[in-house]
């Protein structure tokens, strides 16, 4: 019964315990994380952790979905925004050069997301999920290859960018943008074989 009430007591409890997940994670990485640190993080008892997910990787997993939710939901509503493929183009500046998708906490995160993904399945189909998401938003304007390409490009350039002592400005990627989706110099490719 007290397990019953203290949920009803804190009903966002789970939720902050993923979201302290992702600040120990941005702070220490995945080595560094945790249980004690994470509880700690989101001022429950270690228990509570441990109640709600049962192992560590579970809680991994969870925060990591989180992750992936956010940041697709973030250039999802961007690129909704646009109404033609010059809005569009628009748009992917945007995300790579604004605040969209260049949050050093959010690029760190991504880093830790793709090491993770690597050697665990269960995260690699959260990878491909944001992924799948990503390229559905821009193939509302552009071909599926294109669309390939842009998806590469955003995530590219902002971990380029935020580790280049000269990282492009807003006018290059703009430009490298406008390159890649460019399709008036030649055929349209599908992405597909045959």
């Amino acid at each position: 019964m007290s397990d019953g009430r203290s949920r009803t007591n804190d009903p966002d409890r789970r939720q902050r315990i993923v979201t302290a997940t992702l600040d120990v994670i941005a702070e220490h990485g995945v080595a560094g994380t945790t249980h004690r640190r994470i509880a700690s993080a989101a001022g429950v008892p270690l228990g509570s952790v441990t109640y709600y997910f049962t192992t560590l990787d579970v809680l991994l997993t969870a925060a990591f979905t989180d992750l992936a939710r956010q940041s697709s939901d973030a250039f999802q509503a961007r690129l909704t925004q646009a109404e033609n493929r010059v809005d569009a183009r628009e748009a992917i500046v945007d995300i790579i050069a604004g605040s969209v998708w260049a949050k050093p906490r959010t690029l760190l995160l991504s880093y830790e997301l793709y090491a993770y993904a690597a050697r665990h399945p269960s995260v690699s189909s959260v990878m491909q999920g944001w992924m799948n998401a990503s390229r559905a938003a821009l193939e509302r304007h552009f071909d599926p290859l294109t669309a390939r390409a842009l998806d590469a490009l955003v995530e590219g350039i902002g971990i380029h960018n935020s580790i280049d002592p000269h990282p492009l400005d807003r006018a290059a990627i703009a430009d490298i943008v406008h390159r890649i989706s460019n399709d008036d110099d030649g055929p349209r490719a599908t992405g597909r074989d045959g």
